[in-house]
């Protein structure tokens, strides 16, 4: 009897518990713009006891603008909300298996935007599997400077003293402006744009199909600024600095339910220093020659740039966007060297002064028409893109030279110029669609045509030289298309994709002396796999094929006459480079800990690499195919918000490679490890008072032919808000310990090179930024209509 009523305890136990686990359902949604449809990322969702509308759970939404709740069956509230909209509040509703909430709309407030600071706080850093997204809407460190700053802080990312920007230590990388190629990304050209001028730096290591094969070492994608609030808004920036470095600028936008107008006008003036000093031991034909070589450089930047742009909503599902951009940069750099010889016994033989006077005038515009369809059904999107850029640049340089000892001889004079200019057409259409359930499709073509023409002259004593009166001719035409196709399997979503592109790159001089041609067609497979371990746990691996085109300066053999002890020219036979990139990750979330460590392998071939030989008067440097490299690391980025007002980010990056090949029959190699660090933190106190500090370490390494001393970095920001958040004072202080130095040491047989090479020193700067926005009986009138 004992047994049996055992026995019916156990059947009601185990009925109990399955009607129990039959309740746990989940339900989800999506929430959107109500103007431009577009998602909502970090929207809260909460789930409210219908009795006392306690909090039961609650979570954001994602990139996509979708959540997933898990839940009890029952009624309950469900409360939508998102800073600077209006809060939606469903009530009542019962939730069962399988219930879908769709989207909802949320709308702008417009009484709450009459407080809330157009440039809202943001995380700084986001980390997802397929990228890292910087935030620079609240960085203090880089305000009052350009893109190169705000790229410095971005995890992955260094920019070395010349301008030089890598990605996990490889130089290899396509930068990318709003998501499209831009020339402002070539010859230091991110230096033009002003860090007030960006909203987000996205970094892909990886990139799907989507995106152009171009760049091995993966995409850094900079996003500019445009206006998403309602009303009249604005910013005004002013600045100055130590050494001298002034700027200001000023952001305005209008936005009403038909049309947004954004623009943004800004001028920097800077006059900075750097220097470079060079140690050199020759031996040539027994005979040893040493020189010691010091160059001061002065460096006087003025740059104009304008932005202007309006999004016109033609209806709830079309909108054409049109945008304008321009900049004027005038450089007005002097460079004195001078040039101590000694013999093998250390006794000075002569002495040499070179002084250069260099100006350069560079016109770059931006015209861009965009067009981007809805449907009913929110997975499809239609976009397409049309741009156009033209610039062009005069290069102007007047040198004098005379040797002062043992005996002063004349002086000589060398001018010379290079009148640079491009015209290139962007044109790109994306489709994205489904087929059912979670499966999602993508599509799209590109083309990119680009002329370059570089006429140039030199002269020696105003005598024509014939080897430098040229006229260089550069086209570059590349066609892409590709699709993608996206679906989910219980714990697993994947993406596959396929990417071909007919590549047609021509370079030729008027002389004849050098004509190259490359036709070739390519196929680039992508695949991304991500596995759900748990509910807070990611695990990612990804694959990608692509290739690194030789960019015009790589090409073009014709260089500088600043230094000809020290040339630098291009090869115009540098053919493509091609990578295999494999990476797998995991992207943990802890409360308020983020940890997102990765592995990854690239193998390359056709690899690029400088390669420095001697020459009659000193060495010259220039661009080589070599067989292969392999590259693999590991990285670990992490966030962590120990407080409520202290916020920590850390990155870490090892990475071993191996470089082999032969150039004019020797044979060069490199195989070494290295590493480098980036720790960030940022407190904000009582009284809206925060600080920021950022230290940056990057470990001693070895390349085919040079030794690169380590380098360290350290900055410090601290700022103020007054007026209800409306006024901002920044002090910041770059490069605290005057650390920022390229060491370089070469060695072989017959010579050795040593060089330090410092390009800004210590820079100070303090910032005011001034917000406004417009009251709601206000904000349908344009400002010249007041």
């Amino acid at each position: 009897m004992n047994q049996i009523k055992r026995l019916c305890f156990l059947l009601l136990l185990l009925s109990a518990l399955k009607s129990f686990a039959q309740t746990e359902v989940k339900f989800t949604g999506r929430v959107i713009d109500e103007k431009t449809l577009k998602p909502l990322e970090n929207a809260g969702i909460k789930l409210l006891s219908v009795t006392d509308q306690k909090i039961l759970k609650s979570t954001v939404t994602d990139s996509k603008g979708e959540f997933t709740l898990l839940t009890q069956s029952g009624r309950f509230h469900i409360k939508i909300e998102f800073v600077a909209y209006k809060t939606q509040l469903l009530e009542n509703r019962e939730i069962t298996q399988g219930f879908k909430l769709g989207d909802i709309i949320l709308k702008e407030d417009v009484q709450l935007l009459k407080s809330v600071d157009v440039t809202a706080e943001k995380t700084t850093v986001e980390l997802s599997l397929d990228k890292k997204v910087f935030n620079v809407g609240k960085d203090l460190i880089s305000k009052g400077g350009s893109a190169n700053d705000i790229l410095n802080n971005v995890p992955s990312v260094n920019v070395d003293a010349n301008g030089a920007i890598s990605l996990r230590g490889n130089g290899s990388v396509q930068v990318l402006i709003n998501g499209k190629p831009s020339m402002l990304t070539n010859n230091n050209g991110l230096e033009q744009i002003p860090a007030s001028n960006i909203e987000k730096v996205e970094v892909i290591t990886n990139p799907s199909s989507r995106y152009e094969a171009q760049g091995g070492g993966g995409i850094i994608n900079i996003v500019l600024k445009k206006n998403t609030l309602s009303g009249f808004n604005g910013s005004v920036q002013v600045g100055v600095g130590d050494p001298a470095n002034y700027n200001g600028n000023l952001n305005l936008s209008y936005k009403t339910e038909k049309i947004n107008l954004f623009s943004n006008i800004g001028y920097r003036y800077r006059n900075l220093y750097g220097s470079e000093q060079r140690y050199q031991s020759v031996l040539n034909n027994g005979i040893q020659t040493i020189l010691r070589q010091n160059n001061e450089q002065g460096r006087n930047d003025d740059l104009y740039n304008v932005y202007l742009g309006m999004d016109y909503y033609i209806n709830s599902k079309n909108t054409l966007t049109g945008s304008f951009y321009h900049d004027l940069l005038v450089n007005k750099d002097t460079t004195s060297y001078r040039y101590n010889y000694y013999n093998k016994n250390n006794v000075p033989d002569s002495t040499i002064n070179r002084f250069e006077n260099y100006r350069e005038p560079q016109k770059y515009n931006q015209l861009e028409l965009n067009y981007v369809k809805t449907f009913n059904n929110k997975d499809q999107k239609w976009n397409t893109s049309l741009q156009y850029v033209f610039w062009n640049d005069d290069e102007n340089q007047d040198i004098t030279q005379q040797k002062t000892f043992p005996a002063l001889t004349n002086t000589s004079r060398l001018t010379s110029r290079d009148i640079e200019s491009s015209d290139a057409v962007f044109i790109q259409s994306d489709f994205v669609g489904t087929f059912s359930g979670d499966s999602k499709f993508e599509a799209g073509i590109r083309a990119n045509i680009r002329s370059i023409r570089s006429d140039y002259w030199a002269k020696a004593d105003d005598v024509l030289l014939p080897a430098y009166d040229n006229k260089l001719k550069y086209n570059e035409n590349i066609y892409g298309a590709y699709f993608q196709y996206e679906n989910k399997f219980k714990k697993f979503n994947y993406l596959l994709g396929l990417r071909a592109e007919l590549s047609d790159i021509g370079i030729s001089d008027r002389q004849g002396s050098f004509q190259a041609s490359k036709d070739y067609i390519d196929l680039f497979p992508t695949a991304n796999i991500t596995y759900k371990l748990q509910k807070s746990t990611d695990l990612r691996l990804s694959y990608s094929r692509r290739i690194n085109r030789p960019q015009f300066w790589q090409l073009n053999p014709f260089s500088g006459l600043s230094d000809t002890r020290n040339l630098t020219v291009g090869n115009p036979d540098l053919n493509p480079m091609y990578t295999n990139s494999f990476e797998l990750g995991i992207l943990q979330r802890w409360g308020k800990l983020t940890f997102n460590p990765s592995v990854y392998y690239k193998h390359a071939t056709n690899y690029f690499e400088f390669i420095l030989k001697q020459s009659a008067n000193g060495f010259v440097n220039t661009p080589v195919n070599l067989d292969y490299e392999d590259r693999y690391g590991l990285e670990i980025s992490t966030t962590y918000n120990p407080l409520s007002w202290w916020r920590l980010s850390w990155d870490f990056n090892y990475y071993a490679f191996k470089q082999q090949g032969t150039f004019e029959n020797k044979a060069y190699g490199s195989e070494d490890h290295t590493w480098f660090t980036r720790i960030n933190s940022r407190m904000k106190f009582p009284k809206s008072f925060s600080i920021e500090y950022s230290f940056n370490y990057r470990a001693k390494n070895t390349d085919i032919q040079s030794v690169n001393k380590a380098q360290y970095r350290a900055n410090i920001a601290l700022s103020k808000d007054l007026f209800k958040d409306k006024v901002s004072v920044t002090l910041a202080v770059n490069n605290i310990f005057d650390s920022f130095i390229d060491k370089q040491i070469t060695t072989t047989d017959i010579y050795y090179l040593e060089s330090n090479f410092k390009g800004i020193g210590r820079l100070t700067t303090a910032t005011l930024v001034y917000r406004f926005n417009r009251k709601k009986d206000e904000k349908d009138r344009l400002p010249d209509q007041e």
